[in-house]
């Protein structure tokens, strides 16, 4: 043993050793207890902050500890790619949506390889890709023509700064969160 911790060179080691093993790819094995422990995906529209660090660590213990109980667990990773937060970035910083998304994406992908989680990333799903949301789209039509889904008008947080709506939680004192514009209460047609 060291006498002192060299983290770049034993995690680096480490990493490897789990890359080459396939440590955290999932195969289906009858008989054997199943766990599936998904955190939420992050917006690629930046770079990781110690934020995303607490969050994806809290679910790789839970992870790790459902495996050393035995059972076979499923930790994927994927991309929150579609929608305002991306494009806003991409916008703001005066760059094709398509090409920020997917650039954040990989040096996304590098951080959070680099903190050695126990993902699946066979498994790594980008929500702004076709073979995504066609089954996203798929499945809706489907719950819509079931009558599950139906469209009826519906009062919305608007903000006019960033042209979306707004979860309540993203309005902080009538403001959008993000923007600081004056959130409007809209009424527009929804699916419910």
């Amino acid at each position: 043993m060291h006498e002192q911790y060299t983290p770049r060179d034993i995690e680096a080691a480490a990493q490897k050793f789990w890359d080459e093993q396939q440590s955290f790819a999932v195969t289906e094995q009858p008989g054997k207890d199943t766990y599936y422990c998904l955190s939420m995906f992050p917006y690629p529209s930046g770079k990781l902050h110690m934020g995303h660090v607490r969050n994806y660590t809290i679910g790789d213990v839970i992870a790790r500890y459902q495996r050393m109980l035995g059972k076979n667990v499923l930790q994927p990773m994927g991309w929150d790619a579609f929608g305002m937060p991306a494009e806003n970035a991409a916008m703001k910083n005066n760059v094709a949506p398509a090409k920020w998304t997917y650039e954040n994406i990989e040096y996304m992908k590098t951080q959070l390889k680099s903190l050695g989680l126990a993902i699946d990333w066979a498994r790594e799903v980008t929500t702004c890709k076709p073979d995504y949301y066609r089954w996203e789209q798929w499945l809706f039509t489907r719950l819509f023509e079931k009558g599950i889904i139906y469209r009826k008008n519906g009062t919305v947080n608007w903000d006019p700064a960033d042209q979306t709506v707004l979860a309540n939680e993203q309005v902080i004192d009538g403001r959008g969160w993000r923007s600081g514009a004056l959130i409007e209460k809209r009424e527009i047609p929804m699916y419910y």
